[in-house]
């Protein structure tokens, strides 16, 4: 590739990752010697990249540093395509709606001969068969999740069996053919995870986790035996 070709996709590395990255294994990614990958490290520095590190150490981008949505790759664009039809097949109202704005926004930036590439991918998301409707809207389960609050569920199991349940939701998972929240349940005192369709009903508490929902997802994680992102 050229070198501005792989100025953007050092950038677009760096963002996917959240800890430092060794020179050595960048130089080894793009396939060129270490001592291009200072240089262009340099480079995009002295372009204004906020790029945090240094050799021997490795390098990270610090958040908030974004790239203009005309630079993305054909194939980037399919995938945004591929996975805002996925999320219109799987999420709730409120995200199939948002998946469709954020597509439309980015097409709306591409340069005029590349306007219609979203509409003509190649690709497709096929329909999804849930096994079970979900009775509550999920949306604020999603806010309780963002602000790290409680919920009192009513769940009702497989053997139809219903109980009442205080429990720390932290993330909610998009299965082939069901959802489920994984939380911290005050009654059992461990994780589990819930259908969404077999939640009854839930209330919102108001109280705040006593632990931080980060160091939650981590710890179930582990448990589960779940690789952190990249």
């Amino acid at each position: 590739m050229s070198r501005s070709d792989r100025l953007l996709e050092l950038i677009q590395f760096l963002r996917t990752r959240r800890r430092p990255v060794a020179g050595a294994q960048l130089a080894d990614e793009f396939g060129v010697s270490l001592r291009t990958i200072y240089r262009d490290i340099q480079t995009l520095i002295a372009r204004g990249a906020p790029i945090d590190g240094e050799a021997g150490v490795g390098y990270v981008l610090r958040p908030g540093f974004t790239v203009p949505p005309l630079m993305f790759s054909r194939e980037e664009i399919e995938a945004l395509a591929l996975g805002s039809q996925m999320v219109a097949r799987s999420a709730d109202a409120a995200l199939t709606k948002a998946a469709r704005n954020a597509l439309a926004k980015i097409t709306a930036v591409l340069p005029a001969e590349r306007s219609d590439e979203a509409n003509a991918s190649g690709v497709l998301a096929g329909p999804v068969r849930w096994i079970g409707a979900e009775i509550v809207d999920m949306a604020p389960v999603r806010d309780a999740i963002r602000q790290e609050s409680k919920l009192w569920i009513h769940y009702r199991d497989e053997a139809g069996v219903l109980t009442e349940r205080r429990i720390w939701p932290i993330l909610l998972t998009f299965c082939a053919t069901v959802r489920l929240l994984a939380a911290w349940c005050e009654l059992r005192e461990g994780y589990r995870q819930f259908r969404t369709d077999r939640i009854v009903a839930f209330t919102e508490t108001g109280e705040a986790y006593p632990r931080r929902r980060h160091a939650l997802v981590k710890e179930w994680r582990e448990i589960e035996g779940l690789p952190e992102p990249a």
